[in-house]
């Protein structure tokens, strides 16, 4: 609950801050200090040692699992607003107002972690959407801008009416929205009133596979990435779908068994291989960096669909390494990206040349996208096989994997060909020594990890 409560709070402050002063650096630094007081205010709470306490009737149930994640995806969100805080304060002449959109999405993020009745899911969904359409839209002036607001507007709010018509039928099955095993009758070894809770499951995988972009229902992804301020798409391609995946995984470790195993066998594996498809092959053909990166999170999302197969420890240390490894590298890439003139893969032309450690770093993010050895995505990658093969998947899908695997490292190596291999001047702003600093101490998290994984999980016991 201190999690829920703090970051709520906290955006209220924010928004005090914005008609209070109009120096973005100061609005920067009293949203760092914010961010600082969340991750605390949580850590209080997974410590045992302070906690808000409230009757919440059984709606939310704060797990060490979710409040562990919680401490992830603030860390990760303070990382992220570490690094782009400058960029942010250009986006607007009120920067506060944008930090305080992202306590509200924290406070959604919050809620998603710990719900225990689906109403609470709803509550949380739209907690964490409905801000994500102004960040969308932000650049007021970009009509590219507009029209990704226009269509993640649209999209979401049709995922929406689908979660809530799965959510009525489970109602219907059930009577109660709690998130509670379906009673199985001893005879059938099938779930009381089977059919209206598979349906509703059912809608609630294709809704909950729109907010994760897991293809077929993906379409909205790279138009709104693309078209959303560039400082903004890498916070929602990481922690905003890092959170949608503690809820899928929420759900449906608990309500697996409702959907029956062959209708379970059938439609995970055929969403993760269409996601891999989808993801991979579109990204090789992509000549913007931004756009690659896009479908590159789509190929992503179907590597964390692996923790849904299983129930065990290893599927939430995959899923919370996974999480981790993406969402530095995938933050470490856009930080640069940020920095270059135009986002084409030509302006990556001899930047190795001009400016070697930032070519480096670069390469070391896209290393770790790739899943190469001595970084973190390398393990982040093998523990979602393994968790995968633990869980008895076929074979097939893990060669299918491995394949799809290989043909991302293509297309990130093409960026690195041209950093190292390509003639020409790199079309790329100015950068300081202390934002490249900041990105050096990515590049050391992920080395680390990449060395040292169980060093996420040896605080605590998940």
């Amino acid at each position: 609950m201190n999690a829920i409560i703090v970051s709520a709070l906290l955006g209220v402050i924010m928004m005090f801050v914005s008609w209070g002063t109009t120096s973005s650096k100061l609005q920067r630094s009293i949203g760092l200090f914010g961010m600082l007081v969340l991750i605390v205010a949580n850590l209080a709470q997974l410590d045992h040692w302070w906690a808000i306490e409230f009757d919440t009737k059984g709606m939310l149930v704060f797990s060490q699992m979710g409040l562990y994640a919680n401490t992830i995806l603030y860390v990760i969100t303070f990382i992220y607003l570490w690094i782009n805080g400058d960029e942010i304060g250009k986006v607007g002449d009120h920067s506060a107002d944008y930090y305080a959109i992202f306590f509200f999405i924290l406070c959604g993020v919050s809620l998603l972690t710990s719900f225990n009745n689906l109403l609470m899911l709803f509550i949380g969904i739209e907690i964490l959407s409905i801000p994500l359409y102004i960040l969308t839209g932000a650049d007021k002036k970009n009509l590219f801008s507009n029209e990704a607001s226009i269509k993640y507007f649209l999209m979401g709010s049709f995922s929406t009416g689908i979660l809530l018509l799965g959510i009525a039928f489970i109602y219907g099955a059930t009577g109660t929205f709690t998130l509670t095993a379906p009673v199985i009758n001893p005879m059938t070894k099938m779930p009381v009133e089977h059919f209206l809770m598979s349906a509703g499951l059912l809608l609630l995988f294709v809704s909950m596979n729109f907010k994760v972009s897991a293809a077929p229902f993906h379409f909205w992804t790279p138009d709104v990435y693309d078209g959303a301020p560039t400082v903004f798409t890498p916070f929602m391609a990481t922690v905003v779908k890092a959170a949608g995946f503690i809820a899928f995984i929420k759900i449906f470790e608990v309500q697996r068994v409702a959907l029956g195993q062959g209708t379970w066998m059938i439609i995970l594996p055929l969403v993760i291989v269409s996601t891999l498809l989808v993801g991979n092959v579109t990204a090789v053909f992509q000549r913007s960096v931004k756009r690659m990166l896009a479908y590159s999170s789509i190929a992503q999302a179907g590597f964390m669909l692996f923790a849904l197969y299983g129930e065990s420890v290893f599927n939430k240390e995959a899923i919370l390494l996974y999480i981790v490894a993406y969402s530095l590298a995938t933050i470490g890439v856009f930080a640069v990206l940020i920095k270059m003139k135009d986002y084409s893969i030509e302006s990556f032309n001899g930047l190795a040349k001009s400016n070697p450690a930032l070519a480096f770093l670069t390469t070391l993010f896209l290393f770790s996208l790739a899943g190469i050895p001595l970084t973190a995505g390398f393990f982040a990658k093998y523990y979602m096989l393994n968790a995968l093969f633990t869980a008895g998947a076929g074979l097939w899908l893990l060669i299918t994997a491995v394949v799809f695997a290989a043909i991302s490292v293509y297309y990130y190596f093409k960026l690195i060909q041209a950093m190292y291999f390509a003639e020409g001047e790199p079309a790329i702003h100015p950068i300081d020594k202390p934002y490249e600093l900041k990105l050096w101490i990515i590049a050391i998290i992920l080395l680390v990890l990449g060395v040292f994984p169980a060093l996420l999980f040896n605080y605590i016991s998940i």
